[in-house]
């Protein structure tokens, strides 16, 4: 079974940071990319932000100079630190994993659970 966990969503005030967390289960033993996504009520989900197994980054023009992705090969988890946030940051936050998993031999996208920011003015 494939799982990326969620972690670090919550209520903040704007001009406050966040930090979340996605670790993907070892059964993804080749991962291509690392990204986080997110859905705010009555919208599509969007693009934030990816990271490359090279470490080559792109994010949102709307986060640019604000949220910074990183990862951590030997965890297998990628993190997503939010500063200067902004009531139009809320929504729900998703984690993808882009990666070949055991007895495959082709990448597949894999989704968290999703974990929820809310910043208030």
């Amino acid at each position: 079974q494939v799982q990326l966990v969620e972690s670090g969503g919550g209520l903040v005030q704007a001009g406050e940071s966040l930090r979340l967390s996605c670790a993907a289960s070892r059964i993804i033993f080749s991962i291509n990319a690392m990204g986080w996504y997110r859905q705010a009520p009555g919208k599509q989900r969007d693009m934030v932000a990816i990271i490359t197994s090279g470490g080559t980054t792109n994010y949102a023009d709307s986060v640019k100079d604000r949220f910074t992705i990183s990862k951590d090969n030997a965890k297998n988890t990628v993190y997503l630190q939010m500063n200067s946030l902004k009531p139009e940051d809320t929504a729900v936050y998703y984690c993808n994993v882009r990666g070949v998993r055991l007895g495959r031999s082709a990448s597949d996208d894999y989704w968290g659970q999703g974990t929820q920011v809310t910043v208030s003015s």
